[in-house]
C-alpha cells in the first residue's frame, strides 16, 4: 500500500501567464511545506525548481519539473509548468494527469493571453482549479477587477473565498469569508506565524456582502445548503468547506484566494486551500482506455488493488541514468525489478529503477503507487503519451495531444563528426520534446527542425551546445505554411503504363473537396459493384497522402481536404497496389490544381503591453506587419493592444519592439489559427519556393 492514504494525496500544477510568479510561488510552498530551508529567488537564478542552466540565466521557466511536499499529513505533488508560449507542450502533458490546478494570476495584470491558453488546456482536461490572485503588493494591483476578468473573459464561476485587506504597498492581510476572521501577515522573516483578529469594522460590510454571495453561490450547487440559505438558516464552516470541495471538484465553481507569494504573504491558506478544495485521485472519475484483446473500452479505478495502469507523459535523459521515464499511476501498483507491459507499442520492458523527484534531485523508491507521479528507469523503448501496464491486463490509455510546430530552420555542421554529434543530440531533444519535431529534406538531404517559436529553437541551440558539445550552423527561419482548396471537382485519371513485359494499369476518379479548418484529411469509399477490387482501395487512400505530404501549389502539405473515390477500373493482369498508388496520387495532384489552390499561414495572437505614448508607434508597427488590432483597453496606465499578426511578419520583433518604444513595451504571442495568405503574396512565395528548387538542382 501508499504510503499514505489515496485520500491524502494531491497531483496539482502552477499554471499562468509568463511573469506571474509561479515558480516564486512555488518556492514559498516548498518552504513552508520544510522541503527546503532557504528561499531561492528567481531573480537571482536560485530558484530550486529552475534547474536547468538556461533556467537559471533567463529567469524564465523552461520544462516542468516535478517534486513531492508534505502539508497537514497530506502529500501534495506539485509541477511547476512554464508560462511562455513556445514551451506550452510541457503544459498540456502536465495538464493530462494532474487531479487539480492552481490558476495564477497577476494582481495588476489580470487575465493575460497565455492565462486564456492554459485555462482552456485544462477546460480540454476537465481539471478542477482553484484560482491565486498574486502580487498583491505591486502598483496597480486589483483583486476585484481580476476577479471580474476571470468571469467576463473566461466564463468561469469565480467565488472569493478570502478578500485582500489592503493592497500595493498597504497589502497586509486578508479577510477569511468562511471563517469570517482577519488574517495578517508579517512584514519579518519568512516563518513567522500570522495572527488571525476579528474583521475591520470599516470592512465588515463588504466582507458580509461578499460572504453572502459565497454561501448563494455554493446553495446553487448543493440542496441541502439550499434549504439552509432559503430558510436564512446559517450554514457551518465544515459544511460549507465541503459544498465548495464538491463544486469545484466537478469544475462548476473556482475558488479565489489572493497573496503575495514574493513577500511571502497568503501562502498557508493557499497550502490549506489545496488540501481543502482540490480533488485526491480517489475524487476523479476512472480512467478509461481500451482493451487490446476485444477493443472494447475499460476502466481503471483508482486503488492499489486494481491492474496496474501508467501513462508516460514525459521523457528526458540524464548522462549518469540515461533515459528517465515520468509517469502517472491510475491504478494498481509497480515494484522495481519487475516487468511491464508498453501496449502502446507491443514490447515488455522492465522497471530498473523507480525514482521519486525534487526538480533535478533523486529519492530512490522500492515502489510506486496508485495516484503517485514517480520516475522510472529502464523504460528504454517508451516515448510520451506510452501506456504502461500489466501484460496479462492490456489497456492503452488516451494518449497527449500536442501542437503542431510552426517555425523551421535548417542546421548543419561542418565535418562528420560533428553531424553524428548533432544528429545524437536533435535525437535526444526531440525525444524528450513532442513539439520539436526533426527531419531530412528528401530532396536536398538538409536537416530541418521545426518548433513553437524562435525562443524554444534558440533554447534547442543553446541545450545541444551545452549537452551535446556541438553548435551547427542555422539557417534562415522558415514558417510552416499550408495548402488547401477552395473548390469541389471531380477528377478522372487512367495511369496506364506498358514496358515490354507484364504492364500497369489503375484507373481512378475521386471528388476533391475542401474541409472546414481543422478538420485534416478525409477519405471515403464509395465504390459499388467492384468496379476496384478491395484490396487496390488502401493503395489509393497512400498514394493521395503521398501527394498530400508535399502539396501540388507550393511544396507544403496539404490539410483540410476530404477525397471521395467515386469510380474507376481495373485490368485483370496489369493492375497492381503500386499501379493504384501512383493512380491515387496522380489524381490527387490533378485534381487539386483545379480546385482554387490556397496557401495557408500561421497567425499568432499578439498582446503588446505599452505606455500611452507609446501607443501610436505600436499601432503602426502591428499595421505594417498585416496586423488585425482586434482591441485597445487601458489599465493601470498601462495601454494593452490584441492583434492578429502573421507570424511570418513577426520574426524579430521583440527587439524591433524595444527599439521603437524605448525599451517600455513588452509582447507575448501564440499560434491562433492558419489564415489564407494574400493572392498577390502567395504567388510570390510560390515563385521564390520556385527559384530555391531550382537553385537546389
Amino acid at each position: 500500500m501508499s504510503i499514505l492514504p489515496l485520500e491524502h494525496v494531491r497531483n496539482i500544477g502552477i499554471m499562468a501567464h509568463i511573469d506571474a510568479g509561479k515558480t516564486t510561488l512555488t518556492e514559498r510552498l516548498l518552504y513552508y511545506a520544510g522541503k527546503i530551508h532557504r528561499v531561492g529567488e528567481v531573480h537571482h537564478g536560485q530558484a530550486t525548481m529552475d534547474w536547468m542552466p538556461q533556467e537559471k540565466e533567463r529567469g524564465i521557466t523552461i520544462t516542468s519539473a516535478a517534486t513531492t511536499i508534505q502539508w497537514k499529513k497530506h502529500e501534495i505533488n506539485v509541477i511547476d509548468t512554464p508560462g511562455h508560449v513556445d514551451f506550452t507542450a510541457e503544459v498540456e502533458r502536465s495538464l493530462r494527469i494532474l487531479d487539480g490546478t492552481i490558476a495564477l494570476f497577476c494582481a495588476v495584470g489580470g487575465v493575460q493571453p497565455q492565462s486564456e491558453t492554459v485555462w482552456r488546456q485544462s477546460e480540454k482536461y476537465n481539471v478542477p482549479r482553484i484560482a491565486y490572485i498574486n502580487k498583491m503588493d505591486r502598483f496597480g494591483a486589483d483583486f476585484y477587477s481580476v476577479v471580474n476578468d476571470i468571469q467576463e473573459m473566461l466564463g468561469a464561476n469565480a467565488v472569493p473565498v478570502m478578500l485582500p485587506i489592503g493592497k500595493e504597498e498597504n497589502f497586509r492581510g486578508v479577510i477569511d469569508l468562511i471563517g469570517m476572521r482577519a488574517v495578517y501577515f508579517s512584514d519579518r522573516e519568512l516563518g513567522i506565524p500570522h495572527r488571525e483578529t476579528d474583521i475591520p469594522a470599516e470592512m465588515m460590510e463588504l466582507a458580509m456582502e461578499y460572504r453572502k454571495f459565497l454561501i448563494e453561490k455554493i446553495s446553487e450547487q448543493d440542496e441541502a445548503l439550499l434549504e439552509k440559505f432559503i430558510s436564512e438558516i446559517e450554514p457551518t464552516k465544515a459544511e460549507i468547506i465541503q459544498a465548495l470541495r464538491d463544486a469545484t471538484i466537478r469544475t462548476d465553481i473556482i475558488p479565489v484566494l489572493c497573496g503575495s507569494a514574493y513577500k511571502n504573504k497568503g501562502i498557508k491558506p493557499l497550502l490549506d486551500g489545496v488540501i481543502d478544495y482540490l480533488p485526491s485521485p480517489k475524487d476523479r472519475p476512472p480512467v478509461i482506455g481500451i482493451k487490446l484483446d476485444d477493443d472494447g473500452s475499460a476502466k481503471r479505478h483508482p486503488s492499489d488493488d486494481e491492474p496496474f495502469a501508467a501513462l508516460a507523459f514525459k521523457i528526458t535523459t540524464d548522462k549518469h541514468m540515461g533515459k528517465m521515464t515520468f509517469v502517472r499511476v491510475y491504478s494498481g501498483t509497480v515494484k522495481a525489478g519487475t516487468f511491464v507491459y508498453n501496449s502502446t507499442r507491443g514490447k515488455k520492458q522492465r522497471v530498473g529503477r523507480i525514482l521519486q523527484m525534487h526538480a533535478d534531485k533523486i529519492v530512490d523508491r522500492e515502489a510506486i503507487y496508485c495516484g503517485e507521479i514517480g520516475v522510472i528507469i529502464g523504460l528504454s523503448d517508451t516515448t510520451t503519451g506510452d501506456t504502461i501496464c500489466e501484460m496479462d491486463r492490456p489497456i492503452v490509455l488516451e494518449a497527449i495531444e500536442f501542437p503542431t510546430p510552426v517555425v523551421s530552420v535548417a542546421v548543419k555542421t561542418q565535418n562528420r563528426q560533428e553531424q553524428e554529434k548533432l544528429s545524437h543530440g536533435l535525437a535526444t531533444l526531440s525525444t524528450e520534446d513532442p513539439t520539436f519535431v526533426v527531419r531530412v529534406d528528401d530532396e536536398t538531404k538538409e536537416t530541418i527542425i521545426s518548433g513553437m517559436g524562435e525562443l524554444h529553437l534558440e533554447i534547442i541551440m543553446d541545450r545541444l551546445n551545452r549537452e551535446h558539445g556541438v553548435k551547427p550552423e542555422i539557417g534562415k527561419p522558415q514558417v510552416a505554411y499550408r495548402e488547401t482548396i477552395m473548390y469541389r471537382i471531380t477528377e478522372n485519371t487512367k495511369f496506364v503504363k506498358q514496358t515490354g513485359g507484364r504492364g500497369q494499369y489503375a484507373h481512378v476518379v475521386l471528388e476533391i473537396e475542401p474541409l472546414p479548418a481543422g478538420k485534416g484529411f478525409e477519405f471515403i469509399n464509395k465504390i459499388i459493384g467492384g468496379a476496384i477490387p478491395k484490396e487496390f482501395i488502401p493503395s489509393i487512400e497512400r498514394g493521395i497522402l503521398d501527394a498530400m505530404s508535399k502539396g501540388p501549389y507550393c511544396g507544403f502539405p496539404v490539410v483540410n481536404v476530404r477525397c471521395t473515390l467515386i469510380d474507376g477500373s481495373y485490368h485483370p493482369v496489369d493492375s497492381s497496389e503500386m499501379a493504384f498508388r501512383t493512380a491515387g496520387a496522380m489524381c490527387f495532384r490533378n485534381g487539386f490544381k483545379k480546385a482554387g489552390p490556397l496557401l495557408l499561414e500561421p497567425v499568432m495572437s499578439v498582446e503588446i503591453a505599452s505606455p500611452e505614448e507609446a501607443l501610436g508607434a505600436v499601432s503602426n508597427s502591428l499595421g505594417s506587419k498585416r496586423g488585425k488590432i482586434l482591441s485597445i483597453d487601458a489599465k493601470n496606465g498601462t495601454r494593452f493592444s490584441k492583434a492578429e499578426v502573421p507570424l511570418a511578419e513577426m520574426f524579430g520583433y521583440t527587439n524591433e519592439l524595444r527599439n521603437i518604444t524605448s525599451g517600455r513595451a513588452t509582447a507575448t504571442m501564440h499560434f491562433a489559427h492558419y489564415e489564407a495568405v494574400p493572392y498577390s503574396l502567395a504567388e510570390e512565395i510560390v515563385e521564390e519556393r520556385r527559384k530555391m528548387e531550382a537553385a537546389k538542382n
